[in-house]
């Protein structure tokens, strides 16, 4: 895909390759699917660097504007799947 991810400048270079660790995951999802172990462990990852819901819900709603991918939608799916499940979005 053709544009970039929403990223705080303020981050470590470590926090800023979480978070895009972190929406390649959600691309991962939408694309070719990705098993909710590692989409789980990529968004736990995202919360360390980004605790605040509202920061959260700023930078989805940025990366969803841009991709069309919602992170929201995806996360919600892998949280009431199972855990050998894979996530494959629509």
């Amino acid at each position: 895909m053709e544009y970039q991810y929403p990223i705080d400048y303020h981050w470590t270079t470590d926090e800023t390759i979480d978070v895009i660790h972190f929406f390649e995951a959600i691309e991962k999802a939408y694309e070719k699917g990705i098993r909710r172990e590692d989409l789980m462990a990529a968004y736990r990852r995202f919360k360390k660097v980004v605790p605040s819901i509202a920061e959260e819900k700023k930078l989805c709603g940025e990366f969803e504007e841009i991709s069309g991918y919602s992170s929201y939608r995806t996360i919600k799916k892998a949280k009431e799947a199972d855990v050998s499940d894979k996530i494959l979005m629509k």
